[in-house]
């Protein structure tokens, strides 16, 4: 069963019905559309969402170092990635859906408009013969009704005995002449209809069951691609859905490793002063008139109002790039003064890693331009290797000050990585165990004595106004008091007594 045969005579039903097809495609084709924008919608939505609550509290949550409050902002931080996973969808939805069905339903609507086109073509030609063949009938019955008359009028004559012999012969040549064109017309009429009945048993028996054929097999096509669009319309979201699980996964991961009495014992950490509580409060005994002598080894505790306990702090953040000076610092409680220096060390030591890997790296450079003077000229790189010894000598002198104050706060010796690690250690030569080493930075010259290891001679000018470095001239004679520990530096001491660092490749051991 099909079309062609058993709706041939179905034209308008067929019409009708095909153009329904196409137009729900084309309604499908805009929802889908609509259905893209409230995703790309909902992801925006989301991203202002994930944005404005960002913006608080990002400060105080990265000083007090609460699970909590980072957990918060993780929570944000995988919304804005599932937007993202939503966004994706949206053009996903677009580019499969909406673009690929637009482009074939243009191309139904033209390929059903050609075969509706070929149906009523050969509808008029059918129409044009019909109307050919009535003009022959109508002939041909006019021309057999004059023939008649003339075989009549022929009888007539005959009949009439006044007639002439000449009357009777041109009689007889109009009737054979008026049969004569009557046959004509009679044989046109039966050739236009055969030609008629021909092209109407094409027209219903060919043209039109192969045209409707066509177009059942292009509504077949609709109907598939329609299909296709409401699984595509699932399986897009579907591909989606394991990164989309994944960072709900991780949100409800983040929950679930929150600590609430790790959290707890976070704010002790940060804010414990490490000061003992206030003594009980000495009875006084007005009733004697002499006081007993307070014993010399009796501590005088300071009185302490109960209302100056509970007082509230006025902390004030300090700037994130300006270093706590020393008189800060020092007014802090004493848990509070290490945990400060302790981070300051850390900061320090990472950034002096950095210097140290950044120093090598143009040293080693510098030897590649040297040995091969078309990869680059050496001298370009020696600003860059004065700015960065420069910074490894001002570093070297910042952790000798924090690595000082952290001493005299009860800290004890910064437990530095090994030489490996670039950082800047120095082990003292006369320590007799390991408790006793600790980091010379320019300052232990007051607690020992150290002696020459060899002599140097310096190679260039070097101006030694980063903290802990000394200045030297080319050519000046300098005392070895310090090999490279593989930072790049080596301390010196001139003629004059100053003792400080330079840069190791600025010297030359004799």
């Amino acid at each position: 069963m099909d079309w062609g045969s058993d709706l041939w005579d179905q034209h308008d039903v067929i019409e009708r019905h095909t153009q329904s097809g196409l137009d729900l495609l084309d309604r499908y084709v805009k929802f889908v559309k609509e259905r893209a924008e409230v995703e790309q919608t909902y992801a925006k939505l989301l991203r202002n969402l994930c944005k404005k609550y960002s913006r608080r509290g990002i400060k105080e949550d990265q000083d007090t170092k609460l699970s909590s409050q980072q957990a918060f902002q993780d929570v944000l931080n995988e919304l804005n990635e599932y937007a993202a996973h939503r966004d994706q969808l949206s053009e996903s939805m677009t580019l499969t859906i909406c673009v690929e069905l637009s482009k074939n339903l243009q191309e139904l609507r033209l390929e059903r408009k050609n075969h509706l086109c070929e149906v009523k073509k050969a509808q008029q030609n059918l129409e044009i013969t019909f109307k050919q063949l009535e003009i022959s009938k109508k002939r041909f019955e006019k021309e057999w009704r004059e023939a008649e008359k003339a075989n009549q009028q022929t009888e007539r004559v005959q009949q009439d005995t006044n007639s002439t012999k000449a009357d009777v012969d041109k009689a007889k040549l109009h009737a054979h002449s008026r049969v004569h064109i009557a046959d004509e017309s009679k044989n046109e009429y039966a050739s236009q209809l055969q030609r008629y009945n021909k092209e109407q048993s094409s027209l219903y028996h060919s043209e039109i069951p192969s045209v409707f054929k066509k177009l059942q097999d292009l509504e077949e096509r609709r109907i598939r691609l329609l299909a296709d669009g409401y699984v595509q319309f699932s399986e897009t979201e579907k591909k989606l859905l394991p990164n989309i699980n994944k960072c709900l996964d991780t949100i409800s991961s983040t929950g679930r490793n929150i600590d609430e009495k790790q959290e707890t014992l976070v704010l002790i950490e940060q804010h414990r002063s490490g000061a003992a509580p206030p003594a009980d409060v000495e009875f006084e005994d007005y009733s004697q008139g002499i006081k007993p002598v307070a014993s010399d080894n009796t501590p005088h505790l300071p009185k302490v109002r109960i209302k100056q306990l509970f007082k509230k702090k006025q902390v004030t953040s300090p700037d994130k790039n300006t270093p706590p000076s020393l008189g800060d610092l020092s007014r802090l409680p004493p848990d509070q003064r290490r945990r400060r220096l302790q981070e300051k060390m850390d900061d320090l030591q990472k950034e002096m890693q950095k210097e140290t890997e950044q120093s090598e790296a143009l040293m080693k450079m510098k030897g590649v331009y040297e040995q091969n003077s078309q990869l680059g000229d050496p001298s370009s790189l020696q600003p860059q290797i004065i700015q960065t010894a420069h910074n490894i000598a001002r570093l070297r002198g910042e952790i000798s000050k924090y690595q000082g104050q952290l001493t005299e706060a009860g800290g004890g010796t910064l437990q530095f990585s090994p030489p490996s690690a670039e950082y800047i250690t120095v082990l003292s030569e006369s320590s007799t165990s390991p408790s006793e080493n600790i980091y010379e930075c320019g300052l232990d010259e007051e607690f020992e004595v150290d002696f020459p290891v060899g002599q140097c001679t310096a190679l260039y000018d070097f101006d030694g106004s980063s903290e802990g470095a000394v200045c030297m001239q080319a050519g000046e004679q300098l005392s070895l008091m310090d090999e490279d520990q593989g930072d790049g530096w080596v301390r010196v001491q001139r003629a004059s007594g100053d003792v400080g660092y330079v840069p190791a490749s600025y010297i030359q051991i004799i």
